[in-house]
């Protein structure tokens, strides 16, 4: 399972992603541009130590990433059509999460293989991005026995 993050726009979001997937051994894919330079501060701050030993893989651009992303993608989306807690996970899947000010564009999310949205209280519209990654992976790895052991 792989974390993607979508033109993300807020260095310390991506800090705090970078945290994450490091403590649970997973793969973050970063495509750019981005809203920030990879050295920010912000970033180092809420990354911490963890997210020098994260696995990231820099993009250039969404076509460069879409021409190697193996397995499902799954974009998380407050558009998606599909409840997270009645996804079906695969261990390949890539967990696609688009910009912090303007998610994804139509042609990102036309091509995502499915789009879920996290069920949220009535009145609500949306989680920090940081928080959507890590339930969404949090699901996706209890379904597919991926926790680090």
């Amino acid at each position: 399972m792989r974390l993607a993050l979508y033109q993300p726009d807020i260095a310390g979001n991506v800090g705090t992603i970078l945290r994450l997937a490091a403590c649970f051994d997973v793969a973050v894919d970063l495509i750019e541009p981005m809203g920030f330079a990879f050295s920010d501060r912000a970033l180092a701050r809420a990354g911490m130590d963890y997210a020098a030993q994260a696995q990231v893989t820099r993009h250039a651009d969404w076509a460069a990433f879409e021409r190697q992303v193996a397995g499902r993608m799954v974009l998380l989306t407050t558009r998606g059509g599909t409840r997270l807690d009645a996804v079906p996970f695969a261990a390949d899947d890539v967990l696609l999460l688009g910009s912090e000010s303007a998610g994804v564009p139509d042609e990102v999310h036309d091509r995502a293989d499915l789009a879920v949205r996290i069920p949220l209280a009535s009145g609500f519209r949306s989680l920090n991005v940081a928080v959507a990654a890590g339930i969404a992976l949090t699901e996706g790895l209890r379904q597919t026995e991926g926790f680090p052991t």
